[in-house]
């Protein structure tokens, strides 16, 4: 159950949601209309053209969950903690995340899967960073959880089940952050092309430095720790 969501919880969710929804949106639009922030429909994919003996999707699909795969690993070598807690290296996770993502602006202008592939690297770096709150799965990637969870919520409510008010917040700052990023990326998408990534990489570093100083004025790790 979570007990009690401090102010940085709740920015910090609904901002990478809506940075991992830009993402995605671009990686649609693109040229390759691939998707970024999961895998589900990915390995679908992959399993599909494996069956037909497409090499060249083969390929590409298995370069994206295996980059997806690598920022995760990347996250628990910078992080080492599953748990959110007030102290961890998330700006220095953040930092490379931002940096990935720009770097990722002229490769997909030169219509090269690295550009998705680091866009994936960044996501997944992102979704790991970000795994349990007062043991409950928060993710900021993806939103089968996140549904999942909201109709898990209503129905034990419909049953008179107690439910934690707050699980249901968090999923829709999660799902509301994650909509309205694609709306967003879906609106710049048209006029600026892959240089719409600027802005989630712009957000991402701005978010990484918000999470220093908030970390700074709070004072020593685990402060604010459920």
């Amino acid at each position: 159950m979570i007990t009690r969501l401090p102010t940085w919880v709740w920015l910090g969710a609904a901002s990478l949601a809506m940075i991992a929804g830009m993402v995605n949106v671009v990686g649609y639009l693109g040229f390759e209309h691939q998707a970024i922030t999961h895998l589900t429909g990915t390995t679908s994919l992959l399993g599909a053209a494996i069956a037909r003996g497409d090499t060249r999707s083969e390929t590409h699909l298995l370069v994206i969950v295996l980059s997806f795969v690598g920022g995760a690993m990347l996250s628990g070598l910078i992080i080492q903690d599953s748990t959110l807690r007030l102290g961890r290296r998330y700006g220095v996770a953040l930092a490379i995340e931002s940096m990935l993502l720009f770097a990722a602006v002229p490769l997909f202008e030169h219509r090269q899967i690295a550009g998705a592939a680091l866009a994936a690297v960044a996501i997944g770096l992102q979704n790991a960073m970000t795994a349990t709150y007062s043991g409950t799965l928060v993710r900021t990637s993806h939103l089968t959880g996140m549904f999942t969870d909201l109709g898990m919520f209503l129905g034990h409510r419909l049953r008179g089940v107690p439910a934690e008010p707050r699980r249901l917040w968090l999923c829709l700052a999660i799902i509301g952050g994650f909509l309205a990023g694609g709306v967003v990326g879906g609106l710049l998408f048209p006029t600026f092309s892959y240089r719409t990534l600027y802005l989630p990489a712009a957000l991402t570093g701005i978010t990484g430095v918000a999470y220093a100083i908030y970390r700074h004025r709070r004072g020593p790790a685990g402060t604010l720790s459920p």
